[in-house]
């Protein structure tokens, strides 16, 4: 696993999501690096991170096993977990299995398996925005996303950045760089094929019943703060709704006028956020 590190102190690791690397979290690594030992990897299959062959070696039970044995690695035994996107997914995995290895949670626009599952079941707004992911798992998903110098991927990520001023021609070429890897491209797209989680195709009737969940199994036992970017166009803010009834400690802070890459369009927004729930008690509130 290639991974960056910043300073010294307490861990906090940094879970990208796709189509991105460590490079999500430069700003991260800069601002708590100065008093924690600030750790962005490359998930697997991403980047400069080895790439098995198989999409059962994306499913997320080895994926939260990487992560635990990244902290073993760096020599600690709990630690704060920041994560985003399908880094997000991740990590709200890794709470449920390993509790008792994180200090606190913080998770920014992912949705928890419990309330997305029912969303995708039932929620017209979130299955149509969701539709995307049923073209990542065909086996064309590669060729239509690397066409033309990986167009696609520049359009949704890299292009509103470089519009607005927080990405610049060094950040492009490093995304382009990344996607470039042998075999990364299919690594990323390998979490969407092995998590087998797919909205209905569009004009599918609505379910005869409502999706039954066992909330017990589902609840996140680690202080956990969500930052949600609300003009996010592939996850809602639905995704929000009753989410405390799977997180009893819970704190959210809503972005109204950011989307999916709050974390580049609001960077001392989002370390402001997180120093402020690393440093608090455990509390529960909504804002």
């Amino acid at each position: 696993m290639h991974y960056v590190s910043n300073g010294s102190g307490k861990l906090i690791v940094f879970a990208h999501g796709f189509p991105e690397f460590w490079y999500e979290w430069k700003n991260q690594l800069a601002e708590f690096g100065r008093d924690h030992l600030a750790v962005a990897p490359d998930l697997r299959g991403y980047n400069l991170t080895e790439k098995p062959e198989g999409v059962e070696q994306y499913r997320v039970n080895i994926l939260i096993e990487d992560l635990r044995a990244l902290a073993s690695h760096l020599g600690h035994e709990k630690f704060t977990l920041v994560a985003h996107d399908w880094g997000g997914a991740v990590a709200w995995a890794f709470a449920l299995a390993y509790p008792q290895l994180l200090e606190k949670l913080v998770i920014i626009n992912a949705p928890h398996p419990g309330v997305f599952a029912r969303l995708l079941q039932s929620n017209a707004g979130q299955q149509h925005a969701s539709q995307y992911m049923r073209m990542f798992t065909t086996p064309q998903a590669e060729e239509i996303l690397s066409r033309d110098g990986y167009r696609m991927l520049s359009d949704i990520v890299l292009a509103p950045g470089l519009k607005q001023g927080y990405f610049d021609e060094a950040d492009q070429r490093a995304y382009l760089e990344a996607w470039s890897q042998p075999g990364a491209l299919t690594g990323g797209l390998n979490y969407y094929r092995a998590a087998r989680l797919l909205p209905p195709p569009p004009g599918t009737p609505p379910p005869a019943s409502e999706l039954v969940l066992d909330t017990a199994a589902l609840t996140v036992r680690v202080p956990t703060l969500v930052i949600w970017g609300e003009r996010d166009s592939a996850l809602t803010p639905a995704n929000l709704d009753g989410l405390d009834a799977f997180v009893p400690d819970l704190t959210i802070r809503r972005v109204p006028d950011a989307d999916h890459w709050i974390v580049h369009q609001k960077p001392a927004l989002v370390n402001g956020y997180i120093r402020e729930f690393v440093a608090a008690q455990a509390r529960s509130q909504t804002i």
